[in-house]
């Protein structure tokens, strides 16, 4: 399997070398040169099948020769031993037709967790067995700054530093990536939105000289390898309703468009999804880009879903590399457009295809909470704000499909304590791995949304 950049200007890469190199150093992503595709016998012969099993079957495809078969089958088995759910991530029916898939068993109560864990376990095998360090950096809007924190604390062969955006992710999501003592992990609260965290990492990785002074690597999604984790799910949920011989539809609450650009990959390779529902807040850039082309990023509004709380969707890239026909020199365009101008246009010839895949809903605040509070009094099922956004969306998606809707649940309730207790009256419940980071002493550095500042104080640590 090899893999070629968005912007058509970096070589082909193996699997390892995407994993290791995280972002192109053309400043495209990287996706397989070719889609793996599955029968309809290799989608039916899922079914019933253990969650790593199916995770093995998925996965392989897209690694190639780059890693022996049974390193990877003992990596991937060890990927979910921490997910508290023995399904890994389980359906819970609503109704007649909705389902909510369950993504937030793992260490740190967020769907972030089935990335990272397998991402951490392939860095770890190829950094023993290449002898080498590492630093990676990351921006997170909430959830993926915890899960990378999880998965490579202690690792002496990484160096960790994650931005977030001071003050605008909960309480929990900040505790849980900033109560941690293990020396190779830095948190870093920056000022200014999510956005500006991602511009900042995507300038470290630029500055090709920084990135292989200190040996970057890249855990957002904008390495491949979370992408292809997330890949599973998709599978695993769909065979359980009857795919491939009954179609459906999944709704997902999106930031970054990569755990709904997964969903669009397991369609190419076979899988019978009839739609996929981009279910956004009210910063609803994706909705407005699906609908009239217009790709304007507008001024990030915080909201009670603040890993939604974004303007720039970087996998947007990668679906829009496959939708112009693999067109590089039009991708470099459209980013050189969006760098220089803030902006860009789709033309009808490039949008509408889009909508063949794709249906965007935007839920404002007061939909979120009624989401909540409807659900509850139905089902007395608890949602998080985020999960909520994407049960609203799938509620007044297309009436005219009649398959079933599976939202993806993207995160525990308990890491939202205060929109809950304000919307239902009602305090989550709290796992004990939650609870237990409460009275921990928190560790982090502000600094000004300079890239700069951040370029220093990883030099200073890392030498």
């Amino acid at each position: 399997m090899k893999y070629v950049s968005t912007r058509g200007q970096s070589p082909e890469l193996d699997f390892e070398g995407v994993l290791r190199a995280g972002l192109a150093r053309d400043g495209g992503l990287y996706v397989p040169a070719n889609w793996p595709a599955f029968s309809v016998d290799e989608i039916t012969d899922l079914a019933g099948r253990p969650y790593v099993e199916i995770a093995r079957k998925v996965m392989w495809p897209f690694i190639g020769d780059a890693i022996a078969q049974a390193d990877f089958d003992r990596i991937v088995a060890n990927a979910y031993k921490k997910f508290d759910h023995s399904a890994i991530a389980p359906l819970v029916q609503m109704d007649h037709r909705h389902w909510i898939m369950e993504l937030f068993h793992g260490p740190t109560l967020a769907f972030k967790d089935f990335a990272m864990q397998v991402l951490a376990g392939l860095m770890d095998h190829v950094l023993e067995r290449r002898q080498e360090k590492i630093t990676i950096v990351g921006a997170t809007s909430g959830d993926t700054g915890s899960a990378a924190i999880e998965a490579f604390r202690g690792k002496s062969s990484v160096e960790v530093f994650i931005l977030f955006p001071d003050g605008r992710v909960s309480d929990v999501q900040r505790r849980q990536m900033t109560a941690v003592a293990d020396e190779n992990i830095h948190t870093i609260a920056l000022e200014g939105t999510f956005d500006d965290c991602q511009a900042i990492v995507k300038d470290l990785f630029n500055d090709l000289a920084f990135r292989d002074s200190v040996h970057l690597a890249g855990v957002n999604s904008i390495n491949w390898a979370r992408i292809m984790a997330q890949i599973v799910y998709y599978f695993s949920s769909a065979v359980a309703l009857g795919a491939p011989h009954r179609q459906v539809q999944f709704c997902v609450p999106t930031g970054n468009f990569g755990d709904i650009f997964a969903g669009y990959v397991a369609k190419k390779m076979g899988l019978g999804i009839s739609n996929l529902i981009v279910a956004t807040n009210i910063n609803d850039i994706l909705v407005r880009t699906l609908k009239t082309g217009d790709h304007s990023p507008s001024k990030v509004v915080p909201t009670a879903s603040p890993s939604m709380d974004i303007q720039v969707s970087s996998n947007f890239e990668r679906l829009l590399f496959e939708n112009c026909g693999r067109d590089a020199s039009r991708i470099r365009h459209l980013m050189e457009q969006l760098s220089t101008s803030g902006s860009y246009h789709l033309s009808d010839n490039e949008r509408i295809p889009l909508l063949a895949d794709f249906e965007a809903v935007s839920v404002n605040e007061e939909q979120m909470a009624q989401s909540i509070q409807s659900t509850f009094a139905a089902t007395r099922y608890m949602a998080d704000p985020h999960t909520a956004v994407g049960l609203a969306a799938a509620h007044r998606s297309d009436p005219e499909n009649r398959d079933p809707i599976i939202t993806l649940a993207t995160a525990h309730p308990a890491k939202f304590p205060e929109t809950l207790v304000r919307v239902l009256g009602l305090e989550p419940q709290v796992p004990e791995r939650l609870a237990a980071q409460q009275n921990l002493e928190e560790r982090y550095t502000r600094m000004p949304g300079e890239l700069a500042a951040v370029k220093a104080f990883i030099q200073s640590k890392v030498d």
